[in-house]
Parts: structure tokens; sequence; C-alpha cells
């Protein structure tokens, strides 16, 4: 039978927690036992149940391992709380400073918008007049090139379509005549408007030559 993958979640259920650490427990001491066996690894392991019984596996004296515990962690430690604190400070004055470049952002929009003006001297609303025809100067100009682009782009289509016309107009002049019957001379030119024209002159069909004398005699 596979066993199912356990999820690392706080079991509801207190017999099968209870049951659960237990088994752990024990496993857990043996494995820091073997580590300190096999590897000759100083170890200290020190657990409390759920209920607060104390549970606790170590290679030497406890005291000692702990000892040696507190002086190794009291320089790094420290190194430890001063870099945050300095990193915290870096950015509470980067958030200040963002905040002000906002603030300044949004009093300069809303003059732009023609509020909060009570309180600009006459130079700052002459500069925000300035600003606002050089913005009214550069949308003028980005929307003419807009226009001008998409005038040439239909005047291009236009040119396409006039040659696509001309070309089946050629073409249903070719399939009339050939369904016709009587022989054709085309030819292509242009017009002073540039349009295609068909100048085309038609002759008779005839099985041969015809006397004078039955000309006559149809007479």
């Amino acid at each position: 039978m596979v066993r199912g993958k356990t999820q690392m979640k706080r079991i509801e259920n207190a017999a099968s927690r209870q049951v659960t650490f237990s088994k752990r427990r024990s496993g857990l001491l043996k494995k820091a036992f073997e580590l300190s066996v096999l590897c000759d690894a100083e170890v200290a392991l020190i657990i409390f149940s759920p209920r607060g019984k104390l549970f606790e596996f170590s290679s030497s004296s406890i005291n000692k391992i702990i000892e040696r515990y507190q002086s190794k962690s009291k320089g790094p430690g420290i190194s430890k709380r001063v870099v945050p604190e300095n990193e915290q400070n870096h950015s509470k004055e980067e958030t200040v400073d963002m905040a002000k470049k906002i603030e300044l952002l949004e009093a300069s929009k809303r003059k732009l918008l023609g509020e909060c003006l009570d309180s600009c001297s006459i130079e700052e609303l002459q500069q925000i007049e300035n600003e606002l025809e050089q913005s009214l100067s550069n949308i003028r100009t980005q929307k003419n090139h807009l226009f001008k682009g998409h005038i040439e782009r239909l005047k291009e289509q236009e040119r396409i379509l006039l040659e696509e016309n001309g070309k089946l107009r050629e073409k249903m002049w070719v399939a009339s005549l050939a369904s016709t019957g009587p022989t054709a001379v085309i030819t292509n030119g242009r017009n002073f408007r540039g349009r295609d024209r068909i100048v085309h002159r038609t002759t008779r069909k005839t099985n041969g030559p015809v006397s004078i004398r039955k000309m006559i005699k149809d007479r």
C-alpha cells in the first residue's frame, strides 16, 4: 500500500495528534543521537510537548552546549540586528522623499486643471499658461501628423481600387467579345482623368470573297 503525502497542517484530532507526536519525537531523538555518534558533533535537542512536558537530548552537558551557543550568537546577533535597522531607516527616507514628489506632482496637476490657483503668483500663472500652450501645440502637431498619414493611406487604397476596377472592366469586355463572336481590335490607353478607356473596331465575319454581281443582285 502506497502512503500518501502528509499535509503540513495541524492535526485536528487530539488522539491522532498525540500518536504522531510520540512517533516523530522518538524519530527525532534517534536522529540526534546518530548525528552525534557518527559525525562526532555536539548536539542538543529540547522538545516541549503540547501539554508542556519536557524532552531533551544532549551529546554532552546540555548547559555547556547552551552556553557555547549563547557565546557564539552574541557577536553575529548584533550585526544581524543593526543591518535591518539601517535598511529600515533608508527605506523610510526613500518613502518620505517619494511622498513629497507625489505631493508636488499632484499639486502641479491640479494647477494645470485650473484648480487651486488662488495661491499662485503672476509668474506662476504665466508659467502654467506657457506650459498649457506648449502642450496644445504638441497635441495639434501629433494630430495633424496622424491625419496626414491617414489621408495618404486612403489615397493609396483609392489608387489600388481604380487599377483593379480597370483590369476587371477590361476582362469583362474581352469576355463579352468572345461570347458574341465578332473579332475586335482592342487598344488600351489613358484619358485626361487618368482612367482606363478601351477603343475597339469590329468587322463582320465573311465566309469568302463576294462578287460584284451578287452584290448588285442583292440590291
